[in-house]
């Protein structure tokens, strides 16, 4: 056996089973080490690389745990290169690469996820980043606050918390994936247990992954976690941190009950766990029984870490967020943002301080939630009337999403769905992106209706029955 393609130029940031598994994933990938290849006895492998026995058995639970090897009894732990959901993945990501400006203009888009800029008015941003620049001249374009422009700190205490928060309990962070990597640094050590929702956001997945963390699922109902479930997970293990979407949770669209809010938080005290809130779409909710009440505004016993982003509502270019931490982490997260990358755009978050200083945000989002409950109402309509007895969905009430089920009468898995409907220039969202397990996924996949005006979605979702037809099981 030849050990010269497992050497590894260990750094400081990441543990080094996590590089080493890192670093046999691209090897099997490649082909370097085929499909079935045993890989090297541990105490050989450790010698070689001269890091002790248990990081290589951390290394291989690693890569066992994430498809890309099988133990066998007595014989040692073998390379496993088949894996269909990473070539979908790849192909996802690489089709929104390929496919932009004009381009995607020809495709009709459910997989878009941020707000169409189209009823964003540039006119109105132009005039306060315009406003900034006169106003604060060369001081608009230098890092000075760890923290956050204090302005937009106030403003945010101000207009979304009624003044109830310390300015110094704000931290301003480039967007919400960024929040819950610096969430992810600062409280979370190599093999620290970590619920998530199942399904849930993969960019969060992606950071608990790197972080080494034992990542355990518990199911999503109709408000929320299934509870049941989630306190069996409590009972068997020790949790350091819950991550969740309270509102319209991406990708089932689902809101939180208050009662199950109110619960999860006793659950945290008497656990001693965290609880991460991504609040992601808050804003957009038209059903008017769906009341706002965050996990944050709930936590009494300060167990919250609140996270929210203002890119997937606003613009995603100007790359903002805020994140609000419990005391007794505070100075950890803190650290963990400089660590990052110091300070966030300065002109960006005093543009957006303006912004919302001048009334521009309320009036945005009063406009936003108008032209989407037409869509949002639109889309509900298409998929009953069209789509019909092929699937199943739950109406979230608000979002930009609709999560759907392909009905058991219909011989098609949401992946090759997902192929099928990118060669008829409609994209969508295969459900085995949103689940460890891709079988869990087989027969989900998400609509939105952010990127596609009306017009398009009656045809696109034509084009999908079409498909769904053709597969239906007479």
């Amino acid at each position: 056996m030849i050990l010269k393609i497992y050497a590894v130029n260990f750094n400081e940031e990441m543990p080094k089973y996590m590089q080493i598994t890192r670093h046999i994933k691209k090897l099997i990938d490649s082909g370097k080490i085929r499909d079935g290849e045993k890989l090297p006895p541990i105490r050989k492998l450790s010698l070689f690389l001269s890091v002790n026995n248990d990081t290589i058995v951390n290394s291989y639970k690693k890569l066992q745990s994430e498809g890309y090897a099988v133990q066998k009894i007595g014989s040692g732990t073998y390379a496993k290169k088949k894996d269909e959901n990473r070539k979908l993945k790849r192909d996802y990501a690489e089709t929104f690469k390929r496919i932009s400006g004009e381009d995607l203009n020809n495709y009709i888009d459910f997989a878009g996820e941020t707000s169409c800029n189209v009823f964003f008015s540039i006119n109105n941003f132009k005039e306060v980043i315009n406003e900034v620049i006169d106003r604060d001249g060369v001081n608009a374009l230098i890092y000075q606050e760890t923290l956050g422009f204090e302005g937009l700190r106030k403003n945010i205490n101000k207009y979304f918390w009624n003044n109830k928060l310390a300015i110094e309990d704000i931290l301003i962070v480039s967007g919400a994936q960024q929040g819950i990597d610096i969430v992810s640094k600062a409280i979370i050590n190599v093999n620290d247990n970590v619920i998530v929702e199942k399904p849930t956001y993969n960019g969060a997945l992606f950071v608990f992954k790197w972080r080494g963390a034992n990542i355990l699922e518990a199911d999503m109902t109709e408000d929320g976690i299934d509870l049941e479930n989630f306190k069996d997970i409590l009972k068997k293990n020790r949790i350091k941190c819950f991550y969740t979407m309270s509102y319209f949770q991406n990708p089932t669209g689902m809101t939180y009950s208050l009662e199950k809010k109110k619960e999860i938080l006793k659950l945290a005290e008497k656990h001693d766990f965290y609880i991460v809130e991504d609040d992601y779409l808050s804003e957009l909710i038209y059903d008017s029984n769906i009341k706002y009440e965050s996990f944050k505004s709930l936590d009494v016993n300060d167990r919250v870490i609140y996270i929210k982003s203002f890119s997937k509502i606003f613009l995603p270019g100007i790359r903002l967020g805020y994140l609000i931490s419990p005391e007794e982490i505070k100075e950890q997260v803190e650290n963990s943002k400089v660590n990052t990358d110091i300070s966030t755009s300065s002109l960006m978050q005093r543009a957006l301080d303006l912004y919302i200083k001048n009334g521009y945000w309320k009036e945005y989002i009063n406009k936003l939630k108008c032209m989407y409950l037409k869509r949002y109402t639109y889309m509900e309509e298409c998929i009953k009337d069209i789509l019909g007895n092929k699937v199943t969905f739950n109406s979230p009430g608000g979002g930009f999403n609709f999560y759907i089920k392909i009905n058991s009468n219909i011989s098609i898995n949401s992946d090759k769905l997902f192929y099928r409907c990118k060669r008829q220039k409609v994209l969508i969202s295969p459900g085995v992106l949103f689940y460890r397990d891709r079988d869990d996924g087989l027969k989900y996949f998400r609509l939105g209706y952010s990127q596609t005006e009306e017009s398009k979605i009656k045809r696109g979702i034509e084009i999908i029955d079409k498909i769904l037809s053709a597969a239906e099981i007479k």
